[in-house]
């Protein structure tokens, strides 16, 4: 059996190589210019993130380019100088005219200061406004997460609007005694003034935040700078029950539109969970009236304000349920207060037919200039294609049907001026634009590659489809079958008969999409075919194979995997002597179930933050509704712990197999997870010690649930490689 054994130089070397790809995460089209001949540009700005491991961070770098367009096709379009790294800017937005820009701005303090938050108004030549927001102290920090936080021009653009944390008053022990601070002292009395002065007994109060990544969040509020008087209002009339975020201006600027969370009785995670009560609001600047502008029973985000002032789309799902859902699309009209569903959830996917929308948000920028069609990127089975969505008739059509197979998004549009991104698992991220065509004629649209990325080499994949036999199919969702991407080595010593290395994806309702993907790209490299499984319940397949699995998990979504594992091994040339499974949280999850119930498949298991035990996540993870919801129990938030409701959690988890494992297990966990505390992944270390299985765990502080920081995301591939080299000899 020809043996893989790079050494750890070599595997660096792989890494290193491989991690440099920049991914692509932003683009702005600048105003039309005309030429002296008459001839149409504009400029487009990119920005790009990539891995730096010397600094052990990734680094943002922006890069623009040019391009000449007659409206209905481009007639040139290239680069215009080359990249620059992008320093503490947190947020950044162009204004309505293309002829200023807003930055929000973090800068380190001076020795022993924290660090501040500045926000600043460019125009074309020169930075015009500096406002130290930290110093004006009329809030907290300002939340430049994709969640709540924005940054929107008034149409006038006179005027900025974002979100921060609400002013905290300073609290003390009660037997704390400070000086107060010079100038903050009362001119009688010499008293500190009554609003700055620290509320006694109030110091270790708790204060709920919104979960994994959000722990900084507590109570949002919307403020407005004024940018000619240089003054900052926070905006009232706000019920106090709501969290608001993802604002924008109203037409003519009369006031502020809104998504409200509802944060009673308590706050859930947010992060990756499109089922929470939301709403869509209204909130008048004159008189701070507040308006209900959607339905208040439901969990709705991305509000997008169309061209010409007159309509809002937005994405909507159930509340509760599974986090991620096939979602709605809905159009509130602005003048006649009317709101039509423009799509409907989709239960069964069709080649052909659209196949539903699974995206965490709308394109920023996502309207046709014709203010009728909306662009959005959607998974579509295993790939993600780009429709253009009519919001008058409900018709869709791909614009990258007859593109090549991968994963497409969308990264904004304007004046029909269409910048996307394109990559496959062996092709890092490409810049692709396109003229939108006319009504009609979408399904011609031609892309064009701006900034082209070399495909790896000696890596092949492809998207096979699996059908479960009778007896695993869902009584009430018969028929649902659903996809794994095979990538394989085409070049080494392996490639002839590769090991295999299995990995079922997270959520449980997320996706594979046929894009790039660091870890498997390396792994394939280094010398192992990698299976992605798109179990049911994955995303991309239609709301039937989503609404299969809660009440099924760790039998149906293993089952899948084990079908799929078998028949590649049956139909692929490739070592079934040596099969691994690496997974990360449900992933994980699976991966723990798989090497418990089918003990003889697989010989080397690697997983990061992994579900282990349901029945002990309830009460520590910051989505406690996952657990009952996907366990098949309904959620309530006054519900008290019930021995049945244990037992049913336990008999679902993989910590109910443990005694049946032998195959060598990696752990990763990240010491500040909320989502899957790593008590989890200790549990099951424990218990795999005490039955004498070869176990090692690495544990990241500073890294959450995603593992994603840089030094960790590096050291965790490299001890992944080097334990399944070791373990699969």
């Amino acid at each position: 059996v020809p043996q893989v054994q790079p050494r750890v130089e070599e595997l660096s070397e792989l890494y290193r190589e491989l991690s440099q790809h920049p991914g692509l995460s932003a683009a702005c089209l600048g105003p039309d210019l005309t030429t002296q001949y008459g001839g149409k540009y504009c400029s487009l700005y990119t920005e790009w993130s990539q891995r730096d491991l010397a600094r052990a961070e990734n680094i943002k770098f922006c890069r623009q380019y040019l391009i000449f367009h007659d409206g209905a096709s481009i007639v040139y379009s290239g680069p215009a100088g080359t990249c620059s790294e992008i320093k503490d800017e947190l947020l950044s937005r162009e204004s309505p005219s293309g002829t200023l820009k807003a930055v929000l701005r973090k800068v380190p303090g001076k020795e022993k200061e924290k660090e501040k938050q500045f926000l600043e108004v460019w125009d074309q030549n020169r930075k015009v406004k500096s406002i130290d927001l930290t110093a004006l102290d009329k809030h907290g920090s300002v939340y430049d997460d994709d969640l709540f936080g924005c940054l929107a021009w008034s149409h006038s653009e006179t005027h900025l609007l974002y979100v921060a944390e609400k002013k905290r008053r300073k609290a003390e022990s009660f037997f704390e005694s400070k000086t107060p601070e010079l100038g903050t002292s009362d001119e009688d009395t010499g008293h500190p003034k009554k609003e700055d002065a620290p509320v006694k007994g109030e110091k270790f109060v708790y204060y709920e935040d919104w979960g994994e990544t959000l722990s900084t969040r507590s109570v949002p509020v919307l403020c407005v700078l004024d940018i000619e008087g240089n003054s900052i209002s926070v905006l009232e009339g706000i019920p106090e029950h709501l969290s608001p975020g993802q604002a924008f201006w109203s037409p003519e600027d009369t006031g502020v539109v809104f998504v409200g969370w509802w944060h009673e009785p308590f706050r859930l995670g947010l992060r990756h969970c499109t089922n929470r009560r939301s709403a869509l609001f209204y909130v008048d600047l004159t008189g701070g009236r507040c308006e209900l502008l959607s339905g208040d029973s439901r969990a709705v985000w991305s509000p997008r304000l169309s061209p010409d002032c007159c309509r809002i789309v937005y994405l909507e799902n159930d509340v509760l349920g599974p986090h991620q859902q096939c979602s709605r699309l809905r159009m509130y009209d602005w003048y006649t207060k009317h709101t039509s569903t423009v799509l409907e959830a989709v239960p069964r996917q069709a080649w052909g037919a659209f196949p539903g929308i699974y995206c965490g948000a709308l394109p920023g920028m996502c309207w046709a200039a014709d203010s009728r069609r909306i662009l959005l990127d959607t998974a579509e089975r295993s790939q993600q294609d780009v429709f253009v969505v009519d919001t008058a008739t409900g018709t869709t059509t791909s614009l990258t049907a007859d593109a090549p197979q991968g994963s497409w998004s969308v990264l904004t549009i304007d004046r029909d001026l269409l910048v996307a991104r394109f990559s496959t698992p062996s092709c890092p991220p490409v810049l692709k634009v396109a003229v939108l065509p006319a009504a009609g004629h979408e399904a011609q649209t031609q892309w064009i590659c701006l900034q082209d990325a070399p495909p790896i080499p000696g890596i092949t994949w492809g998207i096979r489809t699996l059908q479960p036999p009778p007896e695993q199919e869902h009584p009430q969702y018969r028929g649902l079958d659903f996809d794994a991407i095979l990538m394989r080595p085409s070049e080494g010593p392996t490639a002839q008969k590769p090991p295999l290395v299995v990995m079922p994806h997270g959520g449980p309702h997320s996706v594979f999409t046929a894009g790039w993907m660091l870890y498997p790209a390396a792994l394939c490299r280094v010398g192992f075919a990698v299976l992605l499984v798109n179990y049911r319940g994955s995303l991309g397949f239609g709301q039937d194979s989503v609404a299969s699995l809660p009440g099924n998990v760790g039998t149906q979504d293993v089952r899948d995997v084990q079908l799929c594992v078998e028949r590649v091994l049956q139909e692929e040339t490739l070592d079934a002597s040596r099969v691994a499974l690496v997974g990360g949280s449900h992933g994980g999850f699976l991966a723990c179930h798989l090497i418990g119930q089918f003990p003889d498949t697989y010989h080397a298991c690697v997983v990061r933050n992994p579900v282990v035990n349901i029945a002990s996540m309830v009460a520590t993870t910051d989505i406690p509704d996952w657990c009952l919801t996907e366990t098949g129990l309904p959620y309530k938030p006054d519900a008290l712990p019930d021995p049945a409701q244990w037992t049913e959690m336990l008999h679902k988890s993989p910590m109910r197999y443990v005694d049946q494992v032998h195959a060598p297990v990696l752990l990763m966990l990240g010491e500040d997870d909320r989502r899957v505390p790593p008590k989890q992944g200790l549990e099951y270390y424990r218990a795999l010690k005490a039955r004498g299985v070869p176990t090692r765990l690495l544990w990241y502080p500073g890294n959450n649930h995603a593992l994603a920081g840089v030094e960790a995301e590096a050291d965790g591939f490299m001890n992944m490689a080097l334990w399944l080299l070791k373990h699969l000899q």
